[in-house]
């Protein structure tokens, strides 16, 4: 009997850019279905800016018919009024999964990071390459926020897997890759 398939939508709220990833999961293959960027600068209001969020969220939910929405938490800043903010963003797209009664799951930064690259203090650039490896892609946007995104939707595919994503360090990709080939999708 095949395994079953999962299409995750991954997602790094933000107030001006909202990256986000798809893909599609069946046993350990991977494979990429979307990635961008939902961004709102036009938009002067903070109020229309989660209307734009809820709004696109929601459409990318109605064309790829996710299984369960991965989001990043938001992480503990100096500024109470960014947070607060980065919160508001997640709430849309949260409130848009929930409108169509999709499962979240949400995810902190350095989870995330530990979860991709061994490392939950890794760079921004550091996921994306790994990412790039993972998914045999070297056309990944160069949008770190996008990455970001697809970052979760990859972390959540490996947390249902039970791949360990805590413990030992690594002294660069060579290694990681040499003890973790399962994270190598072929």
């Amino acid at each position: 009997m095949a395994e079953d398939i999962q299409i995750i939508l991954g997602i790094d709220p933000g107030t001006q850019i909202t990256g986000y990833g798809i893909i599609q999961c069946q046993a350990q293959s991977i494979e990429l279905l979307a990635i961008g960027t939902i961004q709102t600068e036009k938009f002067d209001d903070h109020y229309d800016r989660l209307q734009c969020i809820y709004d696109r969220i929601l459409e990318i939910i109605l064309a790829y018919k996710p299984h369960i929405l991965a989001i990043e938490a938001p992480f503990f800043g100096k500024n109470v009024q960014s947070m607060l903010k980065l919160g508001r963003a997640q709430g849309m797209a949260i409130a848009a999964a929930l409108s169509q009664k999709i499962s979240i799951q949400e995810y902190s930064p350095k989870k995330v990071k530990q979860s991709i690259t061994g490392n939950g203090n890794a760079a921004k650039e550091q996921v994306a390459a790994m990412l790039g490896h993972i998914l045999k892609t070297d056309v990944l946007p160069k949008q770190l926020d996008a990455t970001d995104g697809l970052a979760v939707a990859v972390c959540h595919h490996f947390a249902m897997r039970g791949v360990p994503t805590q413990g030992k360090k690594y002294s660069g990709w060579d290694a990681f890759i040499k003890d973790n080939p399962s994270r190598i999708v072929k």
